[in-house]
């Protein structure tokens, strides 16, 4: 390896250093065998067949395609770098993954909602809501995303005036309206339906209990 890439990843914060290796060896590993490793490890509904107990784990380490891995990878190394540099190993470890719960929970609990109306739509005799029901339980839910919200909440909370420029459009905004904006657009989206095919509130869940973990170590000043 260059010495130029080793440092660059010498350089990077040892929890952010081995999730990222952890999701590109996942990704290779769907690569190779898609339907064994997404019926296996992605997050299925509780009642769904294909759902295992280990799931709401290793759904963070899943990913879709290849712009799914690139995004929310760019977007862990970027923020998380700074983000664990500040709270430390132990707490950034911490986020990571009660954000990762927190978007299970979440996503979960909304598909419930959803079920408890279908369910009784079944019973009135409706092939439609049978056949979404059937759907839901085989459509599995995975990616990091709603961890990595939970990183950018956080970030945006310890540096709130940081600005934050996207590629397309390229709009520079402080990380504070940057990151509510963010959370406004998947509020939208998850209530209209529009996107059908993102998880809108694990994306939600995830930022949720970033900003309430950080908010609860900021009131207990043991954010540092």
């Amino acid at each position: 390896m260059p010495s130029n890439i080793r440092n660059f990843f010498e350089a990077i914060p040892v929890v952010t250093r081995n999730l990222l290796f952890i999701n590109v060896l996942m990704f290779i590993a769907t690569l190779i065998n898609e339907n064994f490793m997404v019926g296996t490890f992605a997050m299925f509904y509780p009642s769904s067949w294909f759902f295992r107990w280990w799931q709401p784990l290793t759904h963070m380490f899943m990913h879709g395609g290849v712009w799914h891995i690139l995004f929310n990878m760019y977007t862990l190394v970027m923020f998380g770098m700074v983000v664990e540099r500040v709270l430390g190993t132990r707490k950034f470890l911490i986020l990571y993954f009660v954000t990762g719960f927190g978007a299970v929970l979440l996503h979960t609990g909304v598909e419930w909602i959803q079920v408890q109306s279908l369910l009784k739509e079944i019973d009135a005799g409706s092939a439609e809501a049978q056949q979404t029901y059937f759907d839901l339980l085989r459509t599995p839910m995975l990616g990091a995303s709603g961890a990595i919200y939970g990183v950018l909440v956080a970030f945006a909370m310890l540096y709130p005036e940081a600005k934050m420029t996207l590629l397309f459009p390229p709009v520079t905004l402080d990380a504070k309206w940057m990151v509510l904006i963010f959370i406004g657009i998947e509020l939208v989206t998850g209530i209209t339906g529009a996107a059908v095919s993102v998880a809108h509130f694990a994306h939600l869940g995830g930022a949720l209990f970033g900003f309430l973990l950080v908010r609860y170590w900021q009131n207990k000043q043991k954010l540092y």
